[in-house]
């Protein structure tokens, strides 16, 4: 490893020899200087690591001889060391874009930190993280093994999504390979947790079961109703935990967190029934028989979703809340925009509801568009692509814009999306639900040892458009193609974040209540 290389300019150099001699023994190379013209000189001629500036020198200043710097090598970082707090030449420095500053006189240890700060952050975060996570490896994979309930599941989903936005300050690459391997075991396991629980939850173990999509609203946003404060639940189509984590680090400093968990998605976790069964308070198979006109058939093309606000006026008032309401589905920019000039009237409800589209749009737009694909081509660019979105949108400004007002925020989704990887050969007619994670039909053939399979959808409280229909479900990475040109849509459809069948990504998913600070 080469050593790195420091420019040291200060009118009274000979006084700090102590200092360059300590330096040079913790194994940085270094040039001196006493003026600003041969540092302009030197900094043209050398590729420097850094730069130590005095502040005040005869002839050209510190704060000129730094603006001559950054016309010149804009890229090197460079240390201010002043003899004056002045405020005046602070706003000078920084707005010259300086990495960092030192108040004379100064100490060889305070040198040594403010060059480990800005030449070796990157490397001295990857080895911590290292060391962390490899303290974690096991403790991981003992939860992997132990895990029994769904509590055990959803601390160990948060554990992972901890650890994955982690390594991302690292360059360690073999760490997140790691990573990777656990979460796709521990996704193997959960997939046989929920086909070993799943209809027991919904049929005879109701007192154990999680929380699922059709109890959300009542247990998570209803209690929370206050006739003195009016309450945003934000709802984010298609938005993953590792998402949500991505996008509420951005609220830091307008929001605190007072609650958040993970509740379960029901199954498929697609959102004609995921969401439906949010605003409705019902399983699916209720919905359909006693609200039929509202309930679009899986093999129809019609939207899917056209009915939330009929749903929710029923169980509202199947509640017995008298209270004012509004709901609103965002889907592009201008629905954004206009929802943030009703922001006055909004407050004067006891309770909004805003669902979001743009996740769910960006998932479909990364299967279908080369550019979209080539952006978000793994997890992390997925989660980045989703915070440029969140800071750049108009719900960012209207959460800044409501956390000056005494209300609360309620955040959540309706199903998750996991990148598939593994193509399962199917077979089915015409009438088969064309998801790539689930399907519904009554003449399917598939190896059931690689699917969830439901032979009788009512165990599941799910509606079937034939007496014979049944469901299948894809778990962990795999998604399912018809044989008829296999190969084209298998390669086609690899790597694309699909949704509908059993993962944790797909299934475990963040409600979160926020207030904010000021």
């Amino acid at each position: 490893m080469r050593k790195l290389r420091l420019l040291w300019t200060d009118d009274e150099i000979e006084a700090l020899k102590p200092h360059i001699f300590f330096l040079r023994e913790k194994g940085y190379e270094i040039d001196t200087c006493s003026n600003g013209n041969d540092t302009i000189d030197l900094v043209r001629q050398n590729p420097y690591d850094l730069i130590l500036l005095d502040e005040h020198m005869p002839g050209l200043s510190g704060i000129e001889t730094l603006r001559l710097i950054k016309e010149a090598r804009p890229e090197i970082p460079v240390v201010m060391i002043t003899k004056s707090e002045e405020e005046e030449i602070m706003e000078a420095a920084i707005g010259s874009e300086i990495a960092d500053y030192l108040i004379k006189p100064v100490k060889p240890n305070q040198i040594l930190l403010v060059l480990k700060k800005n030449l070796e952050q990157k490397r001295l975060i990857t080895e911590k993280t290292t060391i962390d996570y490899r303290q974690e490896f096991r403790k991981i994979s003992s939860m992997i093994n132990t895990a029994k309930t769904h509590s055990d599941w959803t601390d160990l989903y948060k554990k992972i999504v901890y650890w994955e936005t982690e390594l991302e300050k690292s360059t360690d690459t073999g760490m997140t390979e790691i990573l990777q391997m656990q979460e796709a075991e521990a996704n193997n396991l959960f997939s046989k947790f929920i086909i070993n629980n799943y209809l027991s939850w919904l049929n005879n173990d109701k007192s154990n079961k999680p929380l699922f999509s059709p109890d959300l609203l009542s247990k998570k946003v209803f209690p929370l109703l206050d006739k003195n404060k009016p309450i945003f639940f934000i709802l984010i189509d298609n938005m993953r935990f590792d998402q949500w984590k991505t996008i509420s680090a951005e609220l830091t400093g307008l929001y605190r967190i007072l609650e958040e968990e993970l509740y379960f998605s029901i199954l498929p976790t697609a959102t004609q029934f995921s969401r439906n069964s949010i605003f409705a308070g019902l399983m699916p198979l209720t919905i359909s028989e006693i609200m039929p006109e509202f309930w679009i058939p899986d093999d129809e093309e019609e939207g899917k979703n056209n009915f939330e606000e009929e749903f929710l006026t029923r169980q509202i008032a199947h509640k017995g809340l008298n209270i004012k309401w509004s709901y609103n589905k965002i889907s592009n920019n201008q629905d954004s925009k206009k929802i943030n000039e009703r922001i006055k009237s909004l407050l004067e409800n006891d309770l909004n509801i805003l669902v979001y589209n743009f996740v769910d749009i960006l998932s479909h737009a990364r299967t279908e568009i080369g550019v979209i694909r080539d952006l978000a081509n793994d997890e992390r660019a997925y989660r980045s692509l989703t915070r440029s979105w969140f800071i750049h949108s108009s719900l960012f400004e209207l959460l800044k814009t409501l956390a000056a007002q005494r209300v609360k925020i309620i955040f959540s989704t309706d199903h998750g999306t996991i990148r598939v990887q593994n193509p399962v050969k199917i077979i089915g007619d015409r009438k088969t639900s064309a998801n790539l994670r689930y399907k519904m039909g009554r003449s399917l053939d598939y190896d059931p040892s690689r699917v969830f399979e439901i032979k009788s959808p009512e165990k599941a409280w799910l509606p079937k458009s034939n007496i014979s229909s049944r469901y299948i479900f894809a778990i962990n990475k795999d998604f399912l193609v018809y044989q008829n040109n296999y190969n084209h849509y298998a390669s086609y459809y690899k790597d694309t974040f699909q949704h509908g069948g059993i993962s944790l990504q797909e299934m475990l998913l963040p409600v979160a209540c926020l207030e904010p600070i000021s």
